[in-house]
């Protein structure tokens, strides 16, 4: 009797609960829609009181379902289902075959084909990627051994879970990591890899206490013995003509300190160097870093207008060609892993397929080709892009975003925000916890590395021995009548003038 008086207790508490939790919830529903009925800013809620609260929820999922349910394979933004698949096979190091042919459309107006040769390259003829000496003129000049690497994502825009895995996978591939505008955290050096040291407008973790670049600070920077090249950072794909945007919710003390800011507060970069304003003074700028530290200097940009660069060419060959750049890094207007105003992500700059085949082919135009290695970056995630890139002349291909799905990036949208369902680029706590750095460095190794190997079956298609000698004649691309043409043909490769080869 004692039991059936307990048991009928707790039903009877139970039911009291139930009724409370009703009654609470019709009380929170009936002020919901006196506030939506008198509130004057949302005309939704205002017409249509309390349902009218479930369109921002279905808004924010809306990206959600169409991501998982609606949307094909190959037709979502900005990396689509397929590149994505692919990218997260090659990092978790499993079959990436398909069946029953390509879901890829050949026919649209700049689709990519290799042209297959009719004797391929065995594997016993193959030869490894070939290594590349970038500053070959400098005190400690780089060879470089790898033509894929890791773009620029700082700390503070990447969480340091998120740079102790690409430090890891960066040591595991033999690549190198750039440190992005944000300055080199002890989490950059952790895994061991070499290291390109960006300097963004704001000269973070090289700036003096009035925010100048200061000498000393870049020798400090410079004794790193993984630190290998510096990287003057012009302009970025996400936000050509703005500098970087770090929300104050992402400034904590760690990054206020590496970064030399106010805890808290938003950190904004200049839209420009200050002291850069010609092409004289950014071959200043190079020389500067270069005599301080001893190592390769370039730069980086997207590229608009062009005659800036045809000025710089001029400069070099007045100064010699000692005072050029020792890279290039040209990086595409279509967007990037940083936040960023719509009117700059979406309509400035030119993408990587107009503006890399522009700089290759001035350079050449100049005869400062050999001198100046080029990089580039730009939605580059997939083997056949990479090829496409070394194909017009690239030298090197760095990939952020790539990098980001081997990370664990499920293209949730919020690197804007502190709500990076990955932990990839939160400082929140407990959604980085979810991201285990020796878990996602093996990841971010074997993207890189099953990136490299899947190039260089493309090459060996081809017909050469690795993917360094692939060249425009080898790629195609799909134009206006729906037919290819060889990409030699559309970008004819342009020989330096006699008078300008042999000064």
């Amino acid at each position: 009797m004692e039991s059936m008086g307990f048991v009928f207790s707790v039903l009877q508490a139970l039911a009291v609960l139930f009724v409370t939790l009703i009654g609470i919830g019709l009380v929170s529903v009936l002020v919901m829609y006196v506030v939506d009925r008198t509130q004057k800013t949302h005309a939704i809620r205002r017409n249509f009181p309390v349902i009218g609260r479930f369109r921002y929820l279905f808004e924010h999922l809306g990206e959600f379902f169409r991501q998982y349910f609606f949307a094909l394979d190959r037709e979502e933004m900005p990396f689509n289902r397929a590149e994505r698949s692919w990218v997260y096979r090659a990092a978790k190091n499993v079959d990436n075959t398909v069946a029953f042919g390509s879901t890829r459309d050949m026919r649209p107006v700049g689709t990519l084909m290799f042209v297959n040769c009719a004797y391929p390259t065995l594997d016993r003829e193959a030869a490894p990627p070939s290594s590349l000496v970038i500053g070959s003129g400098c005190a400690t000049p780089y060879q470089a051994p790898s033509f894929f690497n890791i773009s620029a994502m700082s700390y503070g825009s990447l969480s340091k879970p998120a740079i102790r895995a690409l430090s890891q996978g960066a040591k595991q591939a033999n690549i190198w990591l750039n440190t992005g505008e944000g300055g080199m955290a002890p989490a950059h050096l952790e895994g061991g890899c070499d290291i390109v040291f960006q300097i963004g407008t704001a000269k973070y973790g090289v700036r003096d206490k009035d925010g100048n670049l200061s000498d000393d600070k870049l020798r400090e920077v410079a004794a790193h013995e993984q630190v290998r090249m510096f990287e003057i950072k012009l302009s970025q794909g996400a936000k050509p003509g703005k500098g970087g945007i770090l929300p104050a919710e992402k400034v904590n003390e760690e990054i206020a300190e590496i970064r030399g800011i106010p805890e808290g507060q938003a950190s904004i970069s200049p839209n420009r160097h200050p002291e850069i304003d010609s092409a004289a003074d950014l071959l200043d700028m190079v020389a500067r870093i270069r005599e301080v530290t001893g190592k390769p200097v370039g730069f980086k940009s997207v590229i608009g207008s062009y005659g800036w660069l045809d000025e710089m060419c001029e400069e070099i060959h007045r100064r010699g060609l000692d005072s050029a750049p020792d890279f290039i890094n040209v990086d595409s207007a279509d967007g990037g892993t940083g936040a960023a105003p719509m009117s700059l992500i979406d309509y400035m700059g030119l993408t990587i397929k107009e503006s890399l085949p522009m700089v290759v082919d001035l350079l050449n135009r100049h005869g400062l080709r050999d001198r100046i290695k080029v990089v580039c970056a730009g939605k580059l995630v997939t083997p056949a892009e990479v090829a496409w890139a070394i194909c017009v002349g690239a030298d090197f291909v760095v990939s952020a975003r790539g990098f980001m799905f081997a990370l664990g990036c499920i293209q949730a949208m919020q690197c804007n925000k502190n709500t990076c369902p990955t932990g990839v680029t939160t400082h929140d706590p407990r959604l980085q916890a979810g991201l285990v750095p020796a878990n996602k460095g093996r990841r971010v190794a074997q993207y890189a590395k099953n990136m490299i190997y899947e190039v260089g079956v493309i090459a060996h298609s081809c017909g050469v021995l690795e993917p360094r000698q692939l060249r425009r004649m080898h790629c195609r691309v799909v134009v206006d009548d729906g037919k290819s043409v060889p990409l030699d043909q559309l970008y004819p490769d342009v020989k330096p003038p006699v008078s300008v080869s042999a000064a």
